[in-house]
């Protein structure tokens, strides 16, 4: 009787595993087309802490314990991140305020079960966090750009409520439900999106692999209404798969992220200001195809020690490169280096990247182990 429940048991996984799966590879197929300035709520894409910042803005497979990284893959909830609590703090522009913070809860088995060889003891994984940005005070102007007087603000607020399931050794399942709200001076939005995705490690941990269908929802309160009294768009869908690689008999981790794959164009288009050419007239961007596949993939490489104690970070984004790269000055557009140290129950976080043309972003965090410090 109890081999039959174990057969069922492992039945049931598969089955889990293959309708995951099924899901994250066929929705894309109902939504052909490119987020570039096609979708709503793009503050979304931003890196919510200094460590996904210092891996290029997004990594869907590494798990290590790092709260934050269920926030790109709700797959990559881990079991030490069991009453963590981070908070991240990002300057992107005077005025400006981004931040976000996480807490990380752990539930399991009944007291008669017991889990089975490399089994964690508690194999639900839930976490919540919360992403807030503010762009500031504006003031404000007629169509002409002269002050009539006052002041207004704009910020978005985004909810990220995270579950993982372990399955096995090395598989986890995931899923994240995300309400959002943005509020620019009367004009207000509501949403609700959800991630679903998937992870597979080795047993050694060598090798890591990520797969994730981001933003799946749309706008249930539009900021506007077009002709047919509906102004609902869609949130910026975006299904990625990543590869992580640690070197055995050295400190390095290499990642490797593909992104935006339900799409193959990144670009954008734009009207055309020349006076000979019909108004209104659409010129695409001219991409060679090689400069378009290599915008969907994210570089980066970690020196990292055998417990996970620091970390430094370089990474490559070559779209952000493309889009933020100055002709006529020298840019580090792309580029983005990080650093992370453990010190005793708390973790603390720092990356450095260029997210506009003009100035640096600095972005700072910290986690703390409240069950340590409970102790």
């Amino acid at each position: 009787m109890q081999a039959n429940l174990k057969c069922g048991s492992v039945g049931l996984r598969k089955n889990i595993v293959i309708c995951l799966l099924y899901s994250v590879l066929c929705t894309p197929c109902m939504a052909q087309v490119s987020n570039a300035g096609r979708s709503v709520f793009s503050f979304m894409g931003l890196p919510v802490s200094s460590r996904i910042n210092a891996l290029g803005g997004s990594n869907v497979s590494l798990s290590d314990g790092d709260i934050s990284m269920g926030m790109c893959n709700p797959a990559l909830l881990h079991a030490n991140s069991h009453m963590m609590l981070q908070m991240n703090f990002s300057y992107y522009l005077p005025g400006t305020m981004f931040g976000s913070a996480l807490y990380g809860h752990n539930f399991g088995r009944s007291k008669i079960e017991k889990p089975a060889e490399g089994e964690p003891d508690k194999p639900n994984y839930f976490a919540v966090g919360l992403h807030y940005l503010d762009y500031g005070r504006m003031k404000y102007a007629d169509e002409n750009g002269n002050l009539t007087g006052g002041t207004f603000g704009a910020r978005d607020i985004l909810i990220d409520i995270m579950y993982a399931r372990q399955l096995g050794r090395m598989f986890k399942v995931g899923v994240t439900l995300k309400p959002v709200y943005s509020i620019y001076e009367h004009y207000t939005s509501f949403a609700i999106g959800a991630d679903v995705g998937a992870h597979f490690q080795t047993k050694d941990s060598t090798f890591q692999m990520g797969l994730v269908l981001q933003n799946i929802g749309w706008q249930l309160k539009s900021f506007y209404s077009d002709e047919d009294g509906s102004g609902k768009e869609m949130l910026p869908l975006n299904l990625q798969l990543g590869l992580t690689y640690r070197v055995k008999h050295a400190p390095l981790r290499f990642h490797l992220q593909i992104h935006n794959m339900q799409t193959w164009y990144l670009n954008y288009e734009w009207t055309s200001l020349d006076k000979s050419a019909t108004t209104g007239d659409i010129i695409p961007h001219d991409v060679k195809w090689y400069d378009m596949l290599f915008r969907h993939t994210i570089w980066s490489i970690e020196v990292v020690d055998k417990r996970d104690r620091f970390y430094i970070a370089l990474s490559y984004n070559h779209r952000r490169r493309a889009e933020l790269n100055l002709q006529d000055q020298r840019s580090v557009a792309g580029f983005a280096l990080g650093a992370g140290v453990r010190i005793k129950q708390a973790h603390v976080d720092f990356a450095i990247s260029q997210m506009t043309k003009s100035n640096f972003s600095y972005q700072v965090g910290l986690t703390l182990d409240i069950n340590s410090l409970m102790k």
